[in-house]
């Protein structure tokens, strides 16, 4: 090997060295830090747990931080309805509103991608637009969109399609509004990038041999998008799992999701062991959805050899 191919190797090395070193510094050692504080007890101290770790002690105080650490937590989790019904609220959600998305995000990126090459700019900006303002500002002009006297339901009565204004506020529904609109950039950008590379000749050959055009959507057109489908979903999915803003502020008392859970039991009973058990307990649950889409994509690749 020459020294300009030696060089060219580290080189390749070190760029690809980056991301790990990237995930090493802001993933996998908070969670490392996280993970340790859902094994510790709640103390009146600061940091409100024990045991804390003690360098100086050398190997006797790394044997007495082990053996304080425990599951006690993890237990309390699978005793206590409160954060069950937690996780499922937030699951219930998720997958509700995911389904919503994909319904309303699916004829966008279609609509997109079918359109002239001359258009398809604009069209993306105005999908990104949205993320211009600042989340929490959107998440609050829902609040006067939605009140007892807002735009919705003034809308509504000049249309004379109810009679008298509805409660949205503090509400399901709410949640579900404020979610879809927030999160349907992420599931319309993924299908749009699929369905724009799709090839059309495939659809100029199934009409050739004399099929429908909606057959031949649902015959190549719909599984030639479910990348970008799983994409989307997958994106939209985990993040409303622990969603706070929106609950929190477009929801109603009795609509508990993790994400509040957390925060009330971080910032209000400051509870951090507990808080943190619920944190990686909620990472453990999002990974079955990314190992389950994981697998598939490499069912594919594996099908197309």
């Amino acid at each position: 090997m020459t020294i300009g191919q030696a060089k060219r190797s580290w080189s390749a090395r070190f760029v690809v060295l980056i991301p790990y070193v990237w995930l090493l510094a802001l993933f996998l050692a908070p969670f490392a830090i996280v993970a340790k504080i859902s094994l510790s007890q709640t103390a009146l101290a600061q940091p409100p747990y024990q045991p804390l770790l003690d360098l100086a002690a050398g190997w006797h105080g790394l044997k007495d931080f082990a053996a304080h650490l425990s599951f006690d937590n993890y237990a309390m989790l699978g005793s206590d309805w409160l954060y069950w019904l937690s996780y499922l609220k937030s699951l219930q959600v998720a997958a509700i509103s995911t389904i919503i998305l994909l319904i309303i995000g699916y004829p966008m990126a279609y609509g997109m991608a079918r359109a002239s090459r001359r258009l398809q700019p604009m069209l993306v900006m105005l999908v990104v637009l949205p993320f211009w303002t600042s989340f929490l500002i959107r998440v609050y002009a829902w609040i006067n969109i939605l009140q007892h006297d807002g735009l919705l339901n003034e809308a509504l009565l000049r249309l004379y399609l109810i009679d008298a204004p509805v409660a949205w506020l503090a509400s399901d529904t709410a949640i579900y509004i404020g979610v879809v609109y927030s999160y349907l950039p992420f599931m319309v950008l993924p299908l749009y990038a699929t369905l724009e590379k799709m090839d059309h000749t495939l659809l100029e050959a199934a009409a050739d041999l004399g099929c429908p055009r909606w057959k031949s959507f649902w015959r190549v057109t719909v599984p030639l998008s479910l990348p970008g489908v799983a994409a989307g979903a997958l994106l939209c999915f985990i993040p409303i799992c622990g969603e706070f803003v929106i609950p929190d502020l477009l929801g109603g008392s009795e609509t508990l999701m993790i994400g509040q859970t957390l925060w009330t039991e971080f910032f209000s009973n400051r509870d951090w062991p507990v808080a943190s058990a619920i944190a990686v307990a909620l990472l453990g649950l999002l990974l079955v959805p990314i190992v389950f889409y994981e697998r598939l994509q490499q069912r594919a690749i594996e099908g197309t050899r």
